[in-house]
Parts: C-alpha cells; sequence; structure tokens
C-alpha cells in the first residue's frame, strides 16, 4: 500500500509445558519460551510500530513472592527495547552470580520474565492515543491469585460507550474510555464473581489457605466468565489474557474478523495472530498450525490441559479481506497464492487499457507488499501472451509463412516486459510539525529507475495494493512516474474501490478521506443532485438516533457505475500542475474478482457496506453525519 493507514495490531503467546530446568538441559537456556515470545513477536513486528508489551506468569510461586510481571514500551522500536532491557537485567543478575542458568530455580526466582506464561502485544494506536497508559498489556490486580488479570488484543469495538455504561450500572467506575479497558473491567467483575461463588463453597471445607487457593483456580471456569462477560461486545476482535492462577486464555469474534493461529505440542502451546511466524519461529509444517474457531476460547489450565469452547452465537463467517490484500506479511503460503492471484485478476483489464500493445507497455508495482500481486499479473500475461503467440505460430505453419523475422517479433519484442521502475527512497520523519514542509518530503519518498521506460513510447502499468485516500497519488507516485515521460500510465489497484469505514482494526473510518467517496459526492454536484447528500444525511441521523440497521451511505454510489467513479477518481488525484500531458487511468478490482482470488475471507464492508455486525452499520450512518457536519474524528468509540 502506497499510502500508510493504521491498522490491527498483533498478539503472542507462549505457554511452556514443561519446567524450565527441561528447556535448560534440552535447548541450553531457560529463556527458551521468553525468546520465542521475542521471535513471534519480531516476525509480526508489521502489525505495529506504535508500542509493544510483555507480561508473564511464573506458576507455583510461594507466597509473598511475585508472580505477575509486565514490561511496556513506546519509544522508537518498542520491540528491540523492551527485550534489550530485559536481557540486560537477567544478564546483569548472572554476572552478580544472583542467576545460574543450570539452577532454574534462581532464574525462576530473580528474573521477571523466567515463568512458564508469557503473552506479547504489537501495538497499532486506533484507540486511547499514544501514551503508555494505552499500551497493552492491560493489568488488574489483586491479592487473590485469580483475580489478577493481564490482557491484550488485536481487536476494536463499536459500542466501548455502551460498555462503559453498563459497567457503571454495575456500580463501578470506569476511568478511561478505551475499549481494551472496558473489555479488562468486564472480563474482571465476572472474574470476581466467578472466584466469589467458589470461595463461598469451599469456605465450609475447612481447607487450609493454600489448598482453598489451589481449589479455586481448578475449578476456576474461564469459559463461562468470557461467556458472561462478552454478551454485548460488537466489533472484530481477537484477545489474549493471563490469570494469575496460570490460567491462559485467547478468544476470537464470531465473524472470525481477526485472525488468529496455535499449535501445541508435549513442551509448549503457542498462539500468534500470523500462521507462518508459528511456522518458523517452531519449525512447523503447514498441518501442525491450527486456527482459533470464530465464537471460541481457547483456555489452558494451569494444569497444561487445553480446551476450545464456544463462548457466544455464532454468526456468519466475514473474515477481513484486507489481511490477505496488504496486512498479514506474505511469506504464508496461502496469502502468497492469493496475492497471486489478486494481480492474475486484472490481467485482462490491464491489457484493455493498454490496447494490448505488449511491445511498448513497462509493467512494475509500488513497494513492496504489492510485489507478489504484480508477479501473479505478469504470470498471467505470459500466459495469454503464450496463448496467442502459440495461435500465430501455428497459423504461420498452416499458411507457410514462419520465418525467423515473424518468430523474433512475436516472442522477443512482444514479451510482457517488468522493470522496477518505483522505490522507496527515504523514510520521512514523523515529527516535522510544519505541513507544507512534510508534504514537500512526502513527494520524495519514493523514486524512480530512469532509463527504464521509453520516453513518448511506452505505457507504464504500475501494481498497487489499494487506495485509500490518493494523497500519494496527488503528492507525490504520480508526479515521481511522470518524470519518466511514459505514453501513458495506468495505476492497478489489487483492492475493490474504498467506500465505507472500518470500525473492526483498521484506522479509517472518516468517509470524508476516501477518494472513492470524495468522487461520488463531486459527481453528485456536477449533476446537479445535491439534494440526495441531504436525504442521505436525514435518513442516517435518524438511523444512528434508533439504532438501526440499514446502510444509507450506499445511496450515494447508486447512482453510478464503478467505471465513472474510477475515472471521477483519475480527475481528483492528478495534480492540476503536471506538466505531463499523456493519458492516465486507474483499474480497481472488482468485488466478483476479489472473492474468487480470496474466496475464504468473504469481510468486504470497506468494499460493499455489507457489516457484519450492528455496529458497523451505526458507525457508517455515524461517519456520513459527522461528513455532513463538518465533524473531524473517528465515527465510534
Amino acid at each position: 500500500m502506497s499510502e500508510r493507514i493504521n491498522h490491527e495490531c498483533g498478539v503472542a503467546l507462549v505457554r511452556l509445558l514443561k519446567p524450565l530446568s527441561y528447556y535448560q538441559e534440552k535447548y541450553g537456556t531457560p529463556l527458551w519460551g521468553f525468546t520465542k515470545l521475542f521471535l513471534l513477536m519480531e516476525k509480526q513486528h508489521n502489525r505495529g510500530q506504535d508500542g509493544a508489551g510483555v507480561a508473564c506468569v511464573k506458576l507455583n510461586m510461594p507466597p509473598g513472592a511475585p508472580f505477575m510481571f509486565r514490561e511496556r514500551n513506546i519509544k522508537s522500536n518498542p520491540l528491540d527495547k523492551i527485550f534489550r532491557t530485559l536481557l540486560g537485567q537477567y544478564n546483569e543478575h548472572v554476572d552478580k552470580g544472583t542467576i545460574h542458568p543450570e539452577f532454574t530455580d534462581t532464574v525462576k526466582m530473580h528474573f521477571d520474565f523466567g515463568g512458564e506464561l508469557l503473552m506479547g502485544h504489537l501495538r497499532y494506536g486506533t484507540s486511547g492515543g499514544y501514551n503508555i497508559s494505552s499500551c497493552h498489556p492491560y493489568f488488574r490486580r489483586s491479592p487473590w491469585p485469580t483475580r489478577n488479570l493481564a490482557l491484550c488484543g488485536n481487536f476494536n469495538l463499536t459500542n466501548t460507550d455502551e460498555l462503559n455504561r453498563s459497567l457503571i450500572s454495575m456500580g463501578q467506575h470506569p476511568i478511561f474510555a478505551t475499549d481494551t479497558q472496558a473489555i479488562l473491567e468486564k472480563i474482571g467483575f465476572f472474574l470476581d464473581e466467578e472466584h466469589e461463588d467458589i470461595y463461598r463453597f469451599l469456605r465450609k471445607r475447612d481447607l487450609t489457605g493454600t489448598e482453598m487457593s489451589r481449589r479455586i483456580g481448578e475449578e476456576l471456569d474461564v469459559t463461562r466468565v468470557i461467556t458472561r462477560a462478552s454478551q454485548k461486545w460488537d466489533g472484530g476482535y481477537v484477545l489474549g489474557g493471563l490469570i494469575g492462577n496460570g490460567d491462559a486464555f485467547v478468544v476470537r469474534d464470531p465473524s472470525g474478523i481477526r485472525p488468529c493461529f496455535y499449535f501445541q505440542n508435549d513442551e509448549v502451546v503457542a498462539f500468534a495472530s500470523e500462521r507462518a511466524p508459528l511456522m518458523t519461529v517452531f519449525d512447523l509444517a503447514l498441518e501442525e498450525v491450527r486456527e482459533v474457531e470464530p465464537g471460541h476460547a481457547v483456555v489452558i489450565k494451569k494444569s497444561g490441559v487445553l480446551s476450545s469452547s464456544p463462548f457466544t452465537a455464532p454468526l456468519p463467517r466475514s473474515s477481513c479481506s484486507f489481511e490477505r490484500i496488504y496486512f498479514s506479511r506474505g511469506n504464508d503460503v496461502d496469502i502468497y497464492r492469493e496475492r497471486q492471484a489478486l494481480g492474475g485478476q486484472l490481467a485482462a483489464p490491464v491489457l484493455k487499457a493498454i490496447h494490448y500493445d505488449w511491445g511498448n507497455t513497462v509493467f512494475s508495482f509500488i513497494p513492496n507488499t504489492s510485489e507478489t500481486a504484480f508477479y501473479g499479473l505478469m504470470s498471467a500475461l505470459r500466459t495469454l501472451r503464450r496463448d496467442e503467440v502459440k495461435a500465430a505460430i501455428m497459423k504461420a505453419c498452416r499458411e507457410g509463412t514462419l520465418n525467423e523475422e515473424i518468430l523474433d517479433d512475436l516472442i522477443l519484442r512482444n514479451w510482457p516486459r517488468g522493470e522496477k521502475v518505483v522505490s522507496k527512497d527515504i523514510k520521512i520523519r514523523t515529527f516535522i510539525g510544519q505541513e507544507n514542509l512534510r508534504n514537500q518530503l512526502a513527494s520524495h519518498v519514493y523514486d524512480i529507475t530512469y532509463g527504464s521506460v521509453r520516453a513518448g513510447q511506452d505505457n507504464l502499468v504500475v501494481v498497487d495494493d489499494s487506495i485509500v485516500r490518493g494523497t500519494t497519488l496527488r503528492r507525490s507516485i504520480l508526479r515521481i512516474l511522470a518524470r519518466l515521460n511514459p505514453k501513458k500510465i495506468v495505476i492497478v489497484s489489487t483492492a475493490p474501490q474504498i467506500r465505507y469505514p472500518d470500525c473492526y482494526g483498521i484506522d479509517m473510518s472518516e468517509l470524508g478521506k476516501f477518494v472513492a467517496f470524495e468522487a461520488a459526492v463531486a459527481l453528485i454536484n456536477e449533476r446537479g443532485q445535491s439534494q440526495l447528500l441531504d436525504e442521505v444525511y436525514e435518513l442516517c441521523r435518524d438511523e444512528v438516533s434508533k439504532g438501526g440497521a440499514q446502510n444509507h451511505v450506499r445511496r450515494i454510489y447508486e447512482p453510478f457505475k464503478p467505471e465513472e467513479i474510477s475515472k471521477k477518481i483519475v480527475d481528483l488525484v492528478r495534480p492540476k500542475q503536471l506538466e505531463w500531458k499523456g493519458e492516465f487511468e486507474i483499474i480497481f478490482q472488482t468485488i466478483e474478482s476479489l472473492h474468487a482470488a480470496v474466496p475464504n475471507h468473504r469481510g468486504d464492508w470497506y468494499f460493499t457496506g455489507k457489516y457484519p455486525t450492528p455496529g458497523g452499520y451505526r458507525v457508517v450512518n455515524q461517519a456520513y453525519v459527522n461528513f455532513y457536519e463538518k465533524n473531524e474524528g473517528r465515527a465510534y468509540k
């Protein structure tokens, strides 16, 4: 994606099933689990650089000894800083002699993260700002182990205000407005109730304090806690939690919007937001990694027993297609193939756009995540060209006209030509405050390979993942591509037009900033139909007030074919002062082609406006109200 948008976070959880001494003896280090957590997070660093955090629970600690720990950081390269700090602490203890790695009880006693249960989080901020208090994991502390809770997640809820009101109705006084804090307190409330129910039942049994604590931990029903806490959750989420008694859980929303995978053997259970990191870090085959089922809670008891149970009613599966288009790393075998297919689906419209001029067209991509789709496009083009060449050769053979010149013309001079035309040049510093200077620098983020295109002769086709706001095209991409003076520029988006806000993890909820919406509004005004904007406003405002589930914003797009909106987008993003006068076209993926390339991830609400939960419809209508009233900010809380 040539323009950056914040999006899903990353989670990782590691539960060691053996004592630390086992890993010291087998792998030569008692920090084997700690290292695996770091690697899982490092392999998912694409999912968040706004902050990172880790938590640890140590099993079977003696009374009075700390058993639950957390470390967070929001500085530049937060993950690196966390693990450098923690390893520095460990090495300092080793140097002092307070830790002897071969005696793992010293590791467990003196190193905060020398435990069996480890969890990590990589944050992209979409709620609560960017300060340390908004960084996961969140903590809830108590002298009772079963009341301690650490929570992190890859999620957004659409109804945080409603959840906070429900907490107030229970008698609580919620302090923070973030969805994470609301969920933490909601789970914590029912965790307390579960604890109290078990305690009241057991206190008549004449048990010792140690035995009482052990029995409460054993009988704690984590799935029941999640079931009761999640009754009003609306959104897309994967949550990971550690409980002080040594239990752990991972839960996934009932629509399967956010991704999560895990594996288990006799040494470890591990979870991650993406499948490929688990395969790489633990050297696994594809079939060894399982997907957390939508609407299920995977619970690992302190004993190491794992169970997966539904905690809420199922909903139609609506897994986020943007994970496959852009967000997840492309080294997952299925994602790699899907991105190739996304590129391949665009071969026919691309050929039409260049008028089948094979010999005078250069194909390229905007780095780096669109590279795989580019390969898919080139493969499809070569297949089509191969069929054409075969048919021409067969015809020439039948007519007796085949010669060396014809073969050269068919194969050597008219074969699809790919070049690395665009490259990322520098990383712009975000601390620059002056907008004009920031925009000037942004225009130089990308650079071109001079000489890769024949000026005035070649068409230039450039593949991008998606076009959201169009700002990068306006300010940078088109200007630098125009320096090559191609005959025609074709920008190819592997995603359809982004028309509607997201509220399940991706930070794109302001409707007026989408270039497709901007184009539709411009067309409405040009055709003298501005009353439609007023009508939609009244409908959206009414829908928000009554809590309905109808998307009235779809009416904005109904008068126009997708091609009309694409053509208007071309007008909007083409810089007015651009000296280059060549032809310019933008091609978007169709919804049908998207589903053909990515058949198992049907979540497409940002393209179609069909939301998987009621909260989505509230958000899209509120987003239009905000646009109409010129109110900036997210359309949900």
